[in-house]
């Protein structure tokens, strides 16, 4: 590979961006496939260009065709839990599992300890700083799970003004219809309003935590599949 290129691949990875690295074995050559540009030591048509992106997105790394072989290089997956309870317990391990990294973010500092939360970032600042640290991307789901609006409400307001992929609150249909009414009195539009899947979680009918926790991860994949029923 070119020097260039290779500069260019890993100044990708280090902003976090999504990049695939297509070799063309029978040449020897390779290019760089980004979701709206390419560049490199050969071109692609247009129907593998849009393959090799749909690979990309997909986080698939193969054969294209015989000669073409596509790496993906992608951020990683996060999923951000604002709130240290019961359900975020039930919740991480499956998350961990998945390929998920996980942050929770709870001001309550004897909630959010590495005792009940091995192997995850805990933040203890209030949310919307929190937020404003990790900076949610297209790479990112984000829940909230406290019931508390002094600290799901921030979030979501966050959460909505961001490219995170997929964003979630726990609650029942009526307090999720009072949330989204708060949230429109502080200016949040319409269709930022949309965005938040309440209750969270398919609807199979969970009651304990450990199976609404199924629930709220069920759906987050159905959303980055592009498959929720």
């Amino acid at each position: 590979m070119k020097r260039t290129l290779l500069d260019r691949l890993l100044a990708a990875r280090a902003a976090h961006e999504p990049v695939a690295l297509v070799t063309d074995l029978s040449m020897g050559q390779h290019a760089l496939v980004y979701r709206e540009t390419a560049a490199g030591d050969f071109g692609l048509v247009d129907e593998d260009l849009a393959a090799v992106r749909a690979m990309l997105s997909a986080d698939e790394t193969g054969l294209l065709r015989p000669e073409l072989f596509v790496q993906a290089n992608n951020p990683p997956l996060r999923l951000i839990l604002v709130g240290a309870v019961h359900i975020a317990q039930a919740l991480v391990p499956l998350a961990l599992s998945t390929g998920y990294q996980v942050t929770i973010i709870d001001p309550r500092g004897s909630f959010a300890t590495a005792e009940r939360f091995p192997g995850v970032t805990l933040l203890t600042d209030w949310p919307d700083e929190a937020m404003a640290a990790v900076q949610p991307d297209h790479r990112t789901a984000v829940v909230t799970l406290t019931h508390d609006p002094k600290l799901d409400d921030p979030a979501l307001a966050a959460a909505v003004a961001s490219p995170a992929f997929y964003i979630g609150a726990l609650g029942s249909r009526g307090t999720h219809a009072k949330r989204l009414a708060r949230l429109a009195e502080e200016g949040v539009g319409e269709a930022a309003l949309q965005r938040i899947h309440g209750p969270v979680g398919l609807n199979i009918g969970a009651k304990t935590q450990s199976e609404i926790a199924v629930s709220i991860l069920a759906e987050i994949v159905a959303v980055r599949r592009g498959t929720r029923p």
